[in-house]
């Protein structure tokens, strides 16, 4: 009995491109759902769903990265992906929670949308789908995921007691606003810290990371929101503190530089899909005629 042929090299090839698109489609799932739970009125899973689509998103890049599969066609396809996940989306569950008993109000979510697609349009054009050293305005991811974060964190104990009686519709509608304006801004903010075991810096990003992920998964509903929070507070109080001193950031944050080594470049890879194509029948392959015509 002959032994199972290994799979060859262009099968493993096409396995490997095509699993960061596969984050990024879960990354679309799982926003397209957060709507149809929220439009049954299931407001804190359709946050957590938000939550999950963010952090596949976190993922699909990483994961780009790590096979060196990275390619033009992915960046545009997960910038499609985002503005469904992360605007369309909870635009739509801050519609249903806060916006839909009043006629124009759902101009507020729209306002949102437009900035994100704004945002993910010129993050293309200026980063070219990938942050270097930081973000040129607000993530979308972020924005997006601190909206899906929003109501679980109004379900716990301390925003019972505390915060359950301010005007939360009109607070949100600014809230949102701002978010878009942050998003369109040209405040730098930080990318995700790089994690390893062979620097100080790394290790120290690694014990950080590992606090954050323990936190998240202990306290979701106290955690998330209000990191979410800090992030965006933080990156806009930084960037008025360097302004009013007068100083630029650690780096341009458009130029293609990383501060650590090659091995982790956040670079894009131009891939050439035509060698994976199968070969044409033997019939139709032209052949070279003889020198008497």
């Amino acid at each position: 009995m002959r032994a199972p042929r290994p799979p060859s090299r262009e099968t493993l090839q096409r396995g490997v491109i095509i699993l960061p698109s596969a984050f990024t489609l879960g990354n679309l799932f799982f926003g397209l759902y957060a709507m149809v739970v929220a439009s049954r009125g299931d407001f804190l899973w359709a946050g957590w769903y938000i939550v999950f689509a963010g952090t596949l998103d976190m993922l699909d890049g990483r994961v780009a990265r790590f096979t060196r599969t990275g390619s033009r066609f992915g960046a545009e396809l997960d910038s499609l992906v985002d503005a469904i996940s992360f605007g369309v989306a909870p635009a739509f569950i801050m519609f249903q929670l806060f916006f839909n008993d009043t006629q124009w109000s759902w101009i507020l979510s729209f306002v949102y949308v437009t900035a994100v697609v704004v945002r993910l349009a010129r993050f293309n054009i200026e980063q070219g789908g990938e942050a270097k050293r930081y973000f040129h305005g607000l993530p979308s991811p972020a924005a997006g995921m601190t909206l899906g974060a929003f109501y679980p964190w109004t379900q716990t104990t301390f925003f019972d007691q505390y915060l359950s009686d301010l005007p939360w519709q009109q607070i949100m509608g600014v809230g949102m606003i701002l978010l878009g304006v942050l998003m369109v801004s040209h405040v730098p903010y930080a990318k995700f810290p790089k994690i390893g075991l062979r620097t100080p810096k790394g290790i120290t990003n690694t014990v950080v990371v590992l606090a954050c992920l323990f936190a998240a998964l202990s306290v979701p509903r106290h955690f998330l929101f209000s990191f979410a929070l800090l992030y965006i507070v933080w990156g806009l109080i930084k960037s008025v503190i360097l302004g009013l001193l007068d100083r630029l950031p650690g780096g341009d944050p458009l130029l293609d530089e990383d501060e650590d080594d090659d091995d982790d470049r956040a670079e894009l890879r131009t891939l050439e899909y035509d060698e994976f194509r199968p070969a044409p029948p033997a019939h139709d392959i032209p052949r070279k005629s003889s020198p008497g015509g």
